[in-house]
């Protein structure tokens, strides 16, 4: 093989702690009939370089190690393997522990964290650990919704994506009272286009707790976070979500709709407070 395919001649010691990337659950259909359907895990990774903290990562979990490895490669924190005398994960700790070669952890870390950018990416996300304490203080109160107010949101909701049948590329986020879209705002990431519906209505003075949202991505934990801030109790979404994201909907008394597309949704979670009065021809 060439120099350059050649593998290192030094590895880490890693554990080998990869889980699962989906898991099963339960869902009503469009029917009111229960299903057994899968979704994505999403777990919190934080990974720690000789004791020092650098990011929390939200992950499936498949590959851990390699994860972690590439991670701090890409962000030029380590530049070389040789640095890295192994990577532990322990997901009861919700850790990645690496430990170096000559235990100084990584040189001018704190300049090198400062000019970290995330990007606004699927996935790229950061979480920041004053959110996820603070999000437990909440909790939304129960409301009611009607599966005619679903497929009207849908119906109203097919004529707004102008910039994404323009040029594509792009996620939306929509607050809604009833089936009547209020503001709808497309971006690169639904990350931001949900905070901009909040700074928007932060101005305003509006109250979410009689609205809902939808949006066009998964519905992942940092998504039901923004909208649980916004005390917004109903979230649909054309595509799924995750096993974390589905598990603090259920902390916060959320309902989680989500492949929601023409006549077809899943409940989620909150199907006792759904109202399914137009249920479609079979």
């Amino acid at each position: 093989m060439a120099d350059a395919e050649k593998p290192s001649p030094h590895r880490p010691r890693l554990s080998d702690a990869g889980l699962a990337p989906t898991h099963e659950v339960t869902a009503l259909d469009q029917f009111g009939q229960s299903r057994q359907i899968h979704i994505p895990g999403e777990r919190p990774l934080t990974i720690k370089v000789d004791g020092k903290e650098i990011v929390t990562l939200m992950t499936l979990g498949s590959h851990p190690e390699e994860l972690v490895l590439g991670y701090l490669r890409n962000q030029q924190l380590m530049a070389e393997i040789a640095d890295i005398a192994s990577v532990l994960v322990d997901w009861d700790k919700e850790t990645a522990a690496v430990t170096t070669t000559h235990g100084r952890g990584i040189a001018d870390l704190e300049e090198k964290l400062a000019k970290i950018t995330v990007s606004t990416g699927c996935g790229q996300g950061t979480l920041f650990s004053c959110t996820v304490d603070k999000i437990y203080e909440l909790k939304l109160p129960p409301v009611s919704l009607k599966q005619s107010t679903v497929y009207g949101l849908l119906t109203g909701m097919a004529k707004l994506n102008r910039i994404y049948r323009q040029a594509g590329s792009v996620h939306a986020c929509a607050l809604c009272r009833g089936d009547e879209v209020l503001w709808f705002v497309e971006d690169v990431g639904r990350h931001n286009a949900a905070d901009t519906i909040s700074g928007r209505m932060w101005l305003s003075g509006v109250d979410g707790l009689d609205k809902i949202m939808f949006a066009t991505g998964r519905l992942t934990s940092e998504i039901v976070m923004k909208a649980a801030h916004m005390r917004i109790p109903v979230l649909i979404s054309r595509s799924g979500v995750t096993q974390m994201g589905l598990d603090l909907a259920q902390d916060l008394g959320m309902i989680i709709i989500g492949r929601a597309r023409g006549k077809r949704f899943l409940v989620y979670h909150g199907g006792e407070h759904v109202t399914f009065d137009a249920p479609p021809e079979s």
